[in-house]
């Protein structure tokens, strides 16, 4: 017995690496390109041609960062001093769960580095997503981690939801899975109830004016969680599935002043909105798949979703289609996908792009009005 647990202990590298390779397959990364059927494509694009084409100037912002790389932004976000916070898969230790894929980065108003956030901090894992509140506090979400990370302005971690996996039990549980311990492979299901105080892959966080927070939960619990300002678990709504409060990858989730909430349903190719006590109200569509969403801080609010293939639509807050464009289509990834992984829109006329497939950060600026669709006759 004791040369086996020997035996298994010599595999474990092994076994982490063979499970980030079945994470990665083409079927989970086709999977996540998410272009719909074609019968959804053909309805997107007659759609599309009502809609009215803004007019944009597309600027990569070629944010540098000393000693470092910069590598998939999938988290971006401005504070209301301009300055802009990326959360990016970068770091050449290795891939979710293996390793460390994860760094929070500051860049003043000039886009210049100002430091880094939270150097070395155990809820640093895989990357998903950055937001700053009212208040200027920073929140990091870490999908790899099953954390989310408040830090005050002056970048001190003070709030944190959630519990890093010890990484023996992960260990030991993916040993099981690959049979080397002789054990047979337990069912397991890859979107189970989440249970209060844990999330599963969750990917973004919002806030309504009383300082709660909503937690989208995510890849495995298919699930929105509010929390109070002092973190108690108040209410866990949705299942995975495409009825009534379900989702399939509630992928991105974001707030407005009237506190209600916006879900980005991306498996569902749709926006669902909820009040902040999480009854349901609409559904929004014909928006392609919903990798991100966020409301302007204007007067009027507008609603931004962006598409994983680079469409972004701007929206009233009802969810009509005011206006969309595409981005993205020249750096080498458009035919790859996962072009916007998160958007942040404080300034209407200002949207920040990140990615999970470009080492960068676009700086889109929407110039004057929306030019009509082909099919308008204004």
């Amino acid at each position: 017995m004791k040369a086996k647990h020997i035996f298994l202990s010599l595999f474990g590298f092994g076994a982490v690496t063979i499970t980030g390779a079945l994470l990665l397959s083409p079927g989970t990364t086709l999977a996540q390109g998410l272009a719909g059927t074609p019968e959804q494509r053909a309805e997107l694009a007659k759609l599309e041609e009502s809609y009215p084409k803004l007019s944009v100037n597309d600027q990569y912002l070629r944010l540098s960062i000393p000693g470092q790389t910069m590598g998939q932004t999938v988290g971006v976000a401005t504070n209301s001093k301009g300055h802009l916070f990326v959360y990016s898969r970068s770091v050449n230790q290795g891939l979710a769960r293996g390793g460390k894929a994860a760094m929070l980065w500051e860049f003043d108003q000039n886009y210049k580095f100002v430091k880094e956030w939270g150097p070395n901090n155990y809820a640093e894992a895989f990357a998903h997503a950055v937001r700053v509140d009212k208040q200027d506090n920073v929140w990091q979400v870490d999908e790899g981690s099953g954390m989310v990370v408040k830090y005050d302005p002056e970048g001190q971690s003070v709030f944190w939801l959630g519990r890093t996996p010890e990484a023996i039990d992960y260990l030991e549980s993916n040993l099981e899975a690959l049979h080397f311990d002789g054990v047979p492979r337990r069912q397991q299901d890859r979107h189970p109830v989440g249970r209060k105080g844990a999330f599963d892959r969750e990917t973004d966080v919002a806030f309504d004016s009383q300082g709660n927070i909503f937690v989208a939960d995510g890849y495995g619990n298919s699930r929105v969680v509010k929390i109070s300002p002092d973190g108690h678990w108040l209410k866990m709504l949705g299942t995975n599935g495409k009825g009534p409060d379900q989702f399939s990858t509630p992928h991105a989730i974001a707030s407005d002043k009237q506190n209600n909430i916006y879900v980005a349903d991306r498996g569902n190719r749709r926006i669902q909105v909820y009040d902040n006590d999480l009854n349901f109200k609409k559904s929004i569509g014909g928006i392609g798949a919903p990798w991100a969403v966020c409301t302007t801080d204007s007067t009027p609010q507008y609603l931004f979703s962006g598409d994983g293939t680079g469409k972004i639509y701007k929206m009233d807050m009802d969810g009509k289609v005011l206006g969309m464009f595409i981005t993205g289509q020249d750096h080498g990834a458009e035919d790859t996908g996962n072009l916007i992984h998160s958007l942040d829109c404080r300034n209407p006329n200002t949207v920040f792009v990140g990615s999970a497939s470009m080492w960068d950060v676009q700086k889109v600026t929407i110039k004057g009005s929306a030019m009509p669709s082909a099919g308008s006759t204004k």
